[in-house]
């Protein structure tokens, strides 16, 4: 018995040191995490972000601003799954888990599957952690104006016209990755 009420002890101290220093597993999150999934046949997609809000922010050319590295959402990296190679507007993408950055600009943005891992999506001083060395994919997309705002940044897969396309949208702006 005194065995068992010192490993609960152990867990519940473990628990509390963790929130403390590392993230607070009890308090709600400012951005909070997702998974979207993707399965049709043998193809599984999968995607990791965390989901910001654009309270009454100016968002694009704003909070997230034109023509830099994006860590694509919020705290850790974003990442993107696939169990098979795939075409991403054409161009090859071999099977891996990849983290996932963006480049927002006026009209088209720089969509970038980097092969590196990182724990977090920025450094101390709140510059994206991305490695130009590991990128094996970097693409352009069209910048889609939408009519009503997203409040909270949304990745997504749509299939619904027999073409499979990864979706980005938040506040007036979409933007739809071609996959094959």
């Amino acid at each position: 018995m005194k065995r068992l009420i010192l490993i609960l002890f152990a867990i519940a101290l473990g628990l509390f040191l963790y929130s403390t220093f590392v993230e607070n597993i009890f308090a709600k999150r400012l951005s909070p995490k997702d998974t979207v999934k993707f399965e049709l046949n043998d193809l599984e997609l999968k995607v990791f972000y965390n989901r910001p809000f654009k309270k009454n922010r100016k968002i694009f050319g704003g909070l997230v601003p034109y023509n830099q590295v994006w860590r694509t959402g919020a705290n850790e990296a974003t990442t993107f799954e696939t169990n098979k190679a795939l075409e991403v507007a054409g161009m090859p993408l071999p099977a891996g888990k990849y983290t996932l950055w963006t480049v927002p600009k006026d009209s088209v943005w720089t969509v970038i599957f980097n092969s590196k891992q990182y724990s977090w999506g920025v450094d101390s001083e709140m510059k994206p952690m991305w490695d130009p060395n590991y990128d094996a994919l970097n693409i352009e997309v069209p910048v889609q104006n939408l009519n009503k705002p997203v409040e909270q940044f949304t990745i997504a897969f749509d299939n619904s016209t027999d073409n499979l396309f990864l979706t980005m949208a938040w506040d007036v702006i979409k933007i739809s990755v071609p996959l094959k």
